[in-house]
């Protein structure tokens, strides 16, 4: 069982990285270092940025709940 949530939690790690990564940059920060800050941000989202916006908090919340699953199971073996 612990293998099995520790698979899971690397996946939703990795997984988590590539989503946060892909988020367009919102101005201030790191993103405009890079020319993030160089686009006109039009008023509203575009259905594809909510929809990623969705995503990345599923797996968030998954990831989330491994790390507490694993961290009870773990106590509870010792």
């Amino acid at each position: 069982m612990v293998m099995g949530f520790s698979i899971a939690l690397i996946v939703f790690s990795l997984l988590l990285m590539l989503l946060v990564l892909m988020h367009k940059g919102k101005g201030g920060g790191l993103s405009d270092m890079f020319g993030g800050g160089m686009q006109s941000s039009v008023g509203g989202s575009s259905v594809a940025e909510r929809n990623l916006d969705r995503i990345t908090v599923v797996v968030g919340l998954l990831w989330f709940a491994c790390i507490v699953v694993l961290g009870i199971t773990m106590k509870v073996n010792n």
